[in-house]
Formats: structure tokens, sequence, C-alpha cells
């Protein structure tokens, strides 16, 4: 039994992808992407918490501002619920190993801390890089011996990077013996990188993943004893970087990703880590022999790391595959209409696994059960044989909105179909204790002018409200407010008034014109706008009514009269 728990346990390990997170080491080389201290730490306690394996949190040999966010990061990763495996980079030289096992220190007792070093192997980077030191290939070779022991005799997990390994050409061999020099000194992770993002799968036998094959064979065959992991790290000049590393599990021996969420880094970006996890997750599963593929990622928190990176890094594109604010966002009519009935229909997998949910932008070729939708979703009534009048009203007002509508502008334009009371001009006179008022549009169920005199000391607003509550019941006026916007004689005033209503509730509204007193005309009809609206439309309204009153009438009856 303990055997068969041992080989079920060695068959998972065999299969789980390991997540190497180099947002803020390769994610930040990127122009414009780097982020302060503080912010550093803050996408670190964000990366535990979807439980990346290993995050790669630095140089800390660039500068001691870097060391420190290093260090730190280890520190602060022994006091989360899942400490990912800390890792540092450093270039092949003794200062740099030295200085990175310093900063790396909090992290070794754990078992958690990774030295990441690299040597370059393609014909055209390794003189650029190296210098006359490029031609002595032995004593690279001997280098690489040398500094891998001296950091696993320090209690470090040490990766090895040939660098540009998918142009190594001619290098094959002279990379075979970096790998080896490598893995003898006791690296236990080997990983290879599409540096330049110029690989593809139409390269054949020179393509970097069948070549990552033969090494594995060589590395197995030298060392049967050693346990070593394949990593792939892919850049994204060509676009390619997703298929390359989700190639290199699938096709070749990678059990480790490597990339930078939202696919940030340098040039082009590398591969989007957010993409690879959830294709592995989509298809991990097709394997010959039954054993799936899988990660440990918490795919709930995708989003919220999403976030941050387009937040305080670089800005995502809308229409980002994934984690995107189009991803789960639709406009089309006949799109809305099945998502509405199978929110699968338009989906490869369901947002809310990544913390998303699924929405629905009103636009030019959106129909009436989308608008129903938002409506509802609003607590407000739409009715099924008056959503297409209702989303082509909306339509009509934004027209020229051909990248659609907000939510809240389309509620807006909700509001302004349901309202009562649609003036376009008021008109007014006051002789002695007399207030005549001319309003000019729609007032409830009688359109063209409607005239109101209001006999006393009272100002015009008070025949308003009179006509008012001869359509509406009894309202009163908590309080009325004006004042002055801008300064001269073309200075408008804007007025705010508070109301309640029958229902106990209260109402604000708001007003402006160049006359104070259209301007708190105005502010009142607003007010009863709003109080209307709630008590005949707003769903919790029609539960507690139960059937809409005689005194006044839906608008959309007037309308159509």
């Amino acid at each position: 039994m303990i055997q068969k728990a041992q080989a079920i346990l060695r068959c998972e390990e065999e299969r789980q992808i390991k997540v190497f997170d180099t947002t803020l080491r390769d994610g930040q080389q990127c122009p414009g992407a780097g982020m302060d201290f503080e912010q550093n730490i803050e996408y670190a306690r964000l990366a535990s918490l979807l439980k990346v394996d290993i995050l790669e949190a630095g140089f800390p040999s660039a500068s001691s501002t870097d060391f420190r966010i290093v260090r730190t990061i280890a520190e602060e990763m022994l006091h989360m619920e899942h400490m990912p495996i800390v890792a540092a980079l450093c270039q092949l030289r003794e200062e740099q190993v030295i200085k990175t096992i310093e900063s790396l220190q909090p992290a070794i007792p754990r078992g958690k801390a990774r030295l990441h070093t690299y040597v370059p192997v393609d014909p055209e980077l390794m003189p650029a890089s190296l210098g006359r030191n490029a031609d002595n290939k032995s004593g690279i070779a001997n280098d690489v011996y040398k500094l891998v022991a001296m950091a696993v005799a320090q209690g470090m997990e040490v990766q090895f990077s040939p660098e540009g390994y998918s142009r190594m050409r001619e290098n094959f061999d002279f990379t075979t013996e970096l790998i080896r020099a490598a893995v003898a000194a006791g690296a236990t992770i080997i990983n290879c990188p599409d540096t330049i993002g110029g690989s593809c799968a139409l390269e054949g036998e020179e393509y970097f993943v069948a070549k990552m094959r033969k090494h594995a064979e060589i590395i197995e065959r030298e060392f049967p004893d050693k346990v070593i992991t394949w990593s792939v790290h892919c850049h994204n000049d060509l676009g390619l970087a997703v298929p390359n590393t989700i190639n290199g599990v699938f096709d070749g021996p990678a059990r480790q990703i490597e990339g930078c969420i939202n696919g940030i880094g340098e040039r082009a970006g590398n591969a989007s880590l957010e993409q690879c996890i959830m294709i592995i997750r989509q298809f991990g599963e097709r394997q010959q022999g039954g054993n799936p593929f899988f990660t440990g990622i918490a795919a709930e928190r995708i989003q919220a790391i999403s976030d941050f990176v387009n937040q305080h890094m670089l800005p995502r594109q809308p229409h980002w595959p994934v984690s995107g604010d189009n991803a789960a966002r639709h406009s089309s009519g006949g799109h809305t209409n099945a998502i509405l009935k199978n929110p699968m229909a338009y989906q490869p997998f369901d947002p809310r696994e990544i913390g998303k949910r699924i929405t629905m932008l009103f636009g030019p070729l959106s129909g009436g059960n989308h608008a129903k939708s938002i409506i509802e979703d609003y607590g407000f009534v739409c009715k099924d044989d008056e959503k297409a009048a209702i989303a082509q009203y909306i339509k009509d007002k934004f027209s020229e909105r051909r990248k659609g509508v907000t939510d809240e502008e389309l509620m807006q334009a909700y509001f302004e179909y349901r309202q009562p009371i649609a003036i376009e001009r008021i008109d007014y006179g006051k002789t002695a204790n007399r207030a005549t008022v001319r309003l000019h549009g729609r007032f409830f169920d009688r359109s063209g002018e409607i005239q109101e005199e209001h006999l006393g000391r009272d100002s015009a607003l008070a025949a308003v409200k009179r006509a008012i509550e001869d359509k509406f019941g009894f309202i009163e006026i908590l309080s009325h407010q004006s004042r002055s916007e801008g300064g001269g004689i073309n200075a408008n005033s804007r007025s705010r008034i508070v109301i309640t209503a029958s229902n106990g509730k209260q109402y604000e509204g708001d007003g402006i014109d160049q006359d104070i007193e259209v301007s708190a005309m105005r502010a009142l009809i607003d007010a009863v706008n709003k109080a209307y609206i709630d008590q005949y439309f707003s769903i919790e309204g029609n539960v507690n009514k139960g059937t809409i009153g005689t005194k006044a009438q839906p608008a959309q009856a007037y309308r159509a009269s």
C-alpha cells in the first residue's frame, strides 16, 4: 500500500506543472512597468494568494533597492499561508552569486530559496554579452560548475538557464556541456528560454522544444539518480509565447512554465501566465495514459492580480484574453440573448473561475432582452411587451455612441423614458398675489402648453407644486436651496430641492437655469420624476403596492397617446 501511494504521489508530481512568476523581475524590465518598493511587496502577497510555486522577486545585484525588495519578500513570504519558493536572478559572477545568496537568506532554512543564474549560448548573443570570454567555452563550463556548486553548498536550490537556448544553432554540444556541468554541480532546474521570442513549431527539428527533448534524454541517461525539472521561458516578439510555452509542456519535458501576469516583460512581453494556466486547466486532461496535467494555482485569484498589474504596472488591453475587461463582456443582441439563457453559451470557461463575472455592454446591436436584464439588475421594471421600445429609446438617445453605453448611462436613459414630466421651456409671470406658470412639454397625461395659476404670496414654485399634486398626490418640500454658479450677469442659478412623497421616502432634485425661479421649478420636477419612477417602476415599489394606483399612470402610456 505504501509503495502504491508513493507511486501515485510521484505520478502526480510528474504531471503537476509548476508556475514560475517573473512579473517582479522580467516584468519590471519592461519600460514603464516599474513599481515602487511597497507595490513590489503587495504584488508578492497577491502572488502568494494566487499560490504560484516560484516567485522571482528580482535581481538583487542591480541596486540596493532591488536587494532590499528581494530580501523583504523573502522575509514576508515566511508569514504567508502559502509560501512560494523565492527566486532571484544573477549573472554567472561570483560577487553576484554571493549577493544573491545573501538576499535570499531568510528563505534558506525553509528550503524556499532559489538562485537563478544564466549564461548565453546563442552565437549572436555570446560575443555581445561576454566579449572575449565568448571563445573560452571550457572556461564558461567550469564557471557554471564552480558557481552552481557554491550556491548549492549554501543551501540554495539552483536554476540554470542557457540564455538564447532557442537560437543555439551550432552550439548544441556546448549547451549540453553547460547543462551537464550545472546538473553535476547540483542544479535541479534547467530552464530553456526562447529569449528573443523568435521560435516556432514550424522549425521542425530545429524547434527549441525538440532540442529540449534531446537534452532531457541525455541528462536522464547520464544522471539517472538526478531528478531534474525542465522549464520553459518564452518571449512574445512574434506573438507565440503562450503556444510555445504550452508546446514545451504538452510536446516536451517542461514541468515548469515561466511568465508574467498580463504577459508584460521585455520588448513584446513574456508568456501570459493567466493564459497558460487556463489553457492547462482546459486541456490538461487530454493526455495519453489518462494522467492529466494540472497546476496548483488558485484560479479564482487571477482577476485580482491581473487588475493589480493593470493598475500599477502597464495598462491591459480591453480585449486581453482571460482577464481583459471585454473577455466576459457581450454586446451583440444574439449573444446577449443566449448568454441570458445560458451563461456558458459564448464563454470557453466560466469567468467566475478566475474571480470575474459576465457583463453585457449595451450597444447598437443589443436588443430588448439585454436592456431588460440590466434594468432589472438595477431593481426596476421592464416588461416583455415594452422592452423593445425601451431598448430603441436608449439606442436613439445614444445614436452616435457606436462603442456602446455604460450601465449607468443606460439607466439614465431609462429614467428619462419613464419620467412623467418632460418640460422643454418654462415661462412665468407674477402680478400682485397671482403667479401664472406656462409649462411647455409633457406633463403626465397632458402635452403642449400647460398653464397653472396660484393665488397667494408664494412664488411660481407653488403653482407647479399644486399642479403636480393634482396628478401625483401630496408632496412636501423639506428643503430648498439655490446658489449662483459663476459670476457676472450670465451666471446660472442651481437649485436643490428635497421632497417627501406619500410613501414617506425622500427624493432630491436638481435644476439649473439663468432664472432662479425657473431653476427651482426644474429641481422640483426632477425630484417628482424620481419619486414617481421609484413608486411605480421600481421592483420593490411594485411588490409593495401590488398594483399601480389610479392617480398616476405609466409614462409610456402618455407617450403612445
